[in-house]
């Protein structure tokens, strides 16, 4: 069967427009009281006000104490002062959060919270993470790793989330609130220029046209060298090359409010390989000194990213009390990508790869707020397609086979549609003491198409034109489930006093099931013993179940010293079940002893304890420290984590829990920032510095001495002026100070570890065990004009 699409290609959500960001030095600061109401948190402060911090976690606003929610709310302001440049930046700063570039990718995300995410990005999997940008939940992480630029603030949520707004996500939310247009014609430059001929440049522009209606736009280009070379290609490693605009038109007429944004993004950098962390085995190629250079020789697809979304937001104030908001959403991505597995100049594991990723959303509000009573009513849908198709090949592994171009091509299609309904109201029994009640049900049904193909004589017709020719078809299937869940949240909040608040949280998290769409049914075994491998065995070996987690937080937040020092305090509990595990591994299929494919398999093998601590808090020393009209403030974060598998079946049936680790989960991690603000001439100089420490952590659930991260911290640094008038700025910035080499990602396919167990592919002949590193150290200087 053939698959009718309009374009074989795929791959980043784009989120928002000129997708960069940058990393903030205070965690919980301002943000201005023009910032619109949305549904997570903000901060409000203008100069001179009292510095409490106001937040709108369940869609009102409220003083981030009286909040019985983990949130951290991140200003856009504070971002671009501390020289932030892109999403994952922001993990060095909120306890638990992991966010890295996913391996062989320029901007597909990897998100963790409390240990809960999702690691591998192939179509058919639901992250663990929600990530909004403007209210629009995005559905595929490709296109995630956001770029910063007209951000009003990052908002993190951790714990499961869904009986307020948007999607049900198991493990936590970020959202990205782009900055409301301005009351004036405003036009804004930002210019950057750093290490590796770092090159950025961003306008924006606004005016209003009437009493009600504003437009705007901004466009971005965001460009910077390579960190490494390619030493097979001669092409860059670690580059950027990114075009991007946004669009908004705005209508503001007292009760009725109406926004409608557009986004483009084009990502035309390199191919980001890794570095190979053991000689190669058969050629025998040593290890590069440079982690940041690769000897990948996959060209046959150029990497190329484009995505395009736009939303539409109406509120509509009925009455004092109530308000109806609708949230429409739309989001389109396509994406070519040579992912290089091998590291190495032969096809010993070359996966080149084609997505495309289309989404619609609708989601519906009813908002009351009363005396004592407040609360929301939703209903929300989602209609969204993520269609993948890529090549293995393993051409050193047909040559021995006597297959000379030896290639498995998969094509993979899934569907998804969402319903739910939604509701969460909170009572003051008294003034000291309130409860709130929500709930979620969501039925989530998941299509899917694979259809697997064994070429030999080098690549399939999906990569130009070619001689290859199929010899098998492994898989050729179709399925279909609806997966149903009520997912509900009390809490209890009691308050002592007015800067005092103890909390006690329960809430289910839910993550819909699926199909492996790299599955290859010939490898199925007969499930039902009836004698036969039919299609009851082909749809359970592709399955994976729901999974679910049950989190109970016991909290204390406190403001304090005149609102000068403001403390959060959490300690929770999640049990985690039927966790879903997805992997790939190599298939003997004649029983020769050589594996000439790879499969994915997706289980719901394990349950999980995942317990910890986090602990935050924001303190302004002085707002005019030491009588010299400057600033002096300070900002931590602490988060500990104990996360342990109580079961984890493996392949044979044997349970080796005491065997398997959580991956991408740091037992600590720690953050501390200050902010010195002298003032000098007709401005001020800001100094800022941070240091962020993360723990040791595993790329996957089985340890691995060569791709895992042994504990590292991280050290930024930043100096900007900012005149009086606000119309200037300019800053110097430095990241990883000290020019720390640290693994993100990485892929493994090898057993034994290279000293007393010598190391054997399990894919291809040469061994792959390939690293990919975060952003060496950089620096770089901003400027900023408003007129």
């Amino acid at each position: 069967m053939s698959f009718n699409r309009s374009r074989i290609c795929a791959g980043l959500l784009a989120s928002g427009a000129a997708l960069a960001c940058a990393a903030p030095a205070l965690a919980q600061t301002t943000i201005p009281a023009t910032a619109e109401p949305e549904a997570t948190a903000t901060q409000e402060a203008v100069p001179g006000d009292d510095g409490v911090i106001i937040v709108t976690a369940r869609r009102r606003e409220e003083r981030l104490i009286d909040v019985p929610l983990s949130v951290t709310a991140l200003s856009g302001e504070d971002l671009l002062r501390s020289g932030t440049q892109d999403l994952t930046e922001i993990a060095q700063e909120v306890p638990n959060l992991t966010l890295e570039v996913s391996r062989g990718t320029n901007t597909t995300l990897t998100a963790f919270i409390r240990g809960v995410g999702q690691q591998d990005p192939v179509a058919g999997f639901e992250a663990g993470v929600g990530l909004y940008v403007d209210d629009v939940y995005l559905n595929r992480p490709q296109a995630s790793v956001l770029d910063i630029y007209d951000v009003e603030r990052i908002e993190v949520l951790r714990g499961p989330q869904g009986t307020l707004y948007g999607r049900n996500t198991i493990g936590g939310a970020i959202k990205y609130v782009t900055a409301r247009l301005p009351n004036e014609t405003s036009l804004k430059l930002r210019g950057t220029y750093g290490s590796y001929d770092q090159a950025d440049l961003i306008v924006t522009a606004s005016t209003p046209l009437s009493d009600n209606l504003s437009i705007g736009a901004s466009g971005a280009r965001l460009s910077r060298g390579g960190f490494g070379d390619n030493l097979t290609l001669g092409t860059e490693n670690y580059n950027k090359d990114v075009w991007a605009a946004r669009g908004t038109i705005e209508f503001d007429n007292g009760p009725l409010f109406v926004r409608l944004s557009g986004d483009y993004v084009k990502d035309q950098s390199e191919a980001r390989q890794g570095s190979r962390l053991i000689p190669s085995l058969v050629t025998g190629a040593p290890v590069l000194d440079d982690p940041y250079d690769t000897r990948a020789g996959l060209d046959v697809v150029d990497q190329e990213v484009e995505a395009y979304g736009g939303g539409l937001t109406v509120e509509l104030e009925v009455s004092d009390t109530l308000t109806l908001k609708s949230i429409t959403g739309y989001r389109e991505d396509t994406s070519t990508s040579p992912i290089d597995f091998d590291s190495l100049p032969a096809a010993d594991l070359d996966v080149p790869a084609i997505y495309e990723n289309d989404q619609f959303s609708q989601e519906l509000q009813l908002l009351y707020q009363g005396d004592r009573l407040n609360g929301v009513l939703g209903a929300y849908y989602l209609s969204a397609n993520a269609f993948t198709a890529f090549d293995v090949a393993i051409f050193t592994t047909g040559a021995l086979l006597g297959l000379p171009g030896l290639n498995a091509q998969t094509l993979g299609d899934v569907g998804t549609e969402t319903y739910s309904v939604f509701g969460d109201f909170t009572y003051d029994l008294t003034d000291k003491l309130s409860v709130s009640l929500g709930g979620r049900y969501t039925w989530d049904t998941r299509d899917s198409r694979v259809l697997r193909t064994t070429f030999i004589g080098g690549y399939s017709d999906l990569f130009g034109p070619t001689a290859a020719i199929p010899i098998a078809v492994t898989s050729d299937f179709r399925g279909e489930e609806t997966f149903e869940e009520f997912t509900p949240r009390a809490s209890i909040a009691y308050k002592p006093s007015r800067n005092h608040t103890l909390y006690f949280t329960y809430s289910k998290g839910f993550k819909g099931g699926g199909f492996d769409p790299r599955g290859q049914t010939s490898a199925a075994p007969d499930l039902d013993d009836d004698g036969d491998i039919d299609y009851d065995d082909e749809f359970a070996f592709l399955r994976f179940a729901p999974e679910t987690v049950d989190s109970y937080e016991l909290g204390y937040k406190a403001s304090l010293l005149d609102d000068r020092l403001f403390l959060s305090l959490a300690v929770f509990k999640g049990d985690y079940s039927d966790v879903q595990i997805p992997g790939s591994v190599g298939i003997d299929a004649n029983g020769d002893g050589v594996n000439e494919t790879f499969i994915g398999i997706t289980s719901n093998a394990a349950s999980a304890d995942v317990n910890g601590v986090e602990f935050e808090g924001n303190a302004v020393v002085g707002r005019d420290f030491a009588g010299l009209g400057s600033r002096f403030g300070f900002n931590w974060s602490l988060g500990l984590l104990d996360a342990q598998y109580n079961t984890f079946i493996d392949a044979l049936g044997v349970d080796v829990a005491d065997q398997r680790v959580f991956q991408n989960t740091p037992d600590i991690t720690a953050h501390m920032g200050i902010n010195l603000g002298l003032p000098v001439a007709s401005g001020i100089v800001d100094f800022l510095g941070s240091i962020s420490l993360r723990s040791d952590a595993s790329q996957f659930e089985v340890a691995n001495d060569f791709l895992d991260q042994d504990g590292f911290a991280l050290v930024d640094a930043s100096i900007v002026y900012t005149d009086d008038s606000d119309r200037f700025s300019i800053g110097a910035h430095a990241k990883n100070l000290f020019d720390k080499r640290y693994i993100v990602a990485g892929y493994n396919f090898v057993a034994g570890n290279g000293r007393d167990v010598p190391f054997t592919p399990t894919l291809g002949r040469e061994g792959t065990l390939t690293g990919f590193y975060g952003d060496p150290r950089r620096f770089f200087v901003t400027a900023e004009v408003k007129f």
